[in-house]
């Protein structure tokens, strides 16, 4: 079973002038992969580069959270600093996990070529970044958490096998 930790990125999320639905999307998801996964942690912070990076780097080196996902700020706006967050935390890149992303939302709208969703390792763990639309998560999470899932377990060695295989 891998800790998921959740991280939702919104000024108006944090200011309480907005419900969070990007955070209780996701654990919605992960509840449906309840033999793999477990919503260990969830937070809402503004969209703020230090704090997410302290927030992402706490959860991982410090509760050793498996997995990170983040919903919100990787728009155009100014304000949008979760990918610059999260490449200011990871050791290793991992494009395939945005690209496959980028891949399911453009068959549903062309605005998905906007996202600047980033994904990358740290130590044992991975970080995702999502929309902070709940739509958008629910097209895009279930999907591609099985691929995550033999991630983790090649990453953690539980899994010797050939990512092909």
């Amino acid at each position: 079973m891998y800790k998921v930790g959740i991280i939702t990125s919104s000024d108006k999320g944090y200011e309480g002038l907005r419900k969070d639905e990007g955070g209780p999307k996701i654990k919605e998801i992960l509840s449906k992969f309840s033999d793999k996964f477990e919503a260990a942690e969830y937070i809402i912070l503004p969209d703020d580069k230090n704090l997410l990076t302290s927030a992402m780097t706490d959860m991982i080196d410090h509760n050793h959270i498996d997995l990170v996902v983040t919903t919100g700020g990787t728009g155009f706006s100014k304000r949008d600093v979760t990918p610059e967050a999260t490449l200011s935390v990871i050791e290793r890149r991992a494009p395939g996990i945005p690209e496959a992303m980028r891949a399911i939302s453009l068959e549903v709208t062309m605005r998905a070529m906007l996202s600047r969703a980033e994904a990358g390792i740290r130590g044992d763990s991975i970080i995702i970044n999502l929309p902070g639309s709940p739509k958008a998560i629910e097209e895009i999470l279930e999907p591609i958490l099985p691929s995550i899932y033999h991630g983790l377990d090649i990453l953690q060695d539980k899994d010797a096998e050939c990512a092909g295989q």
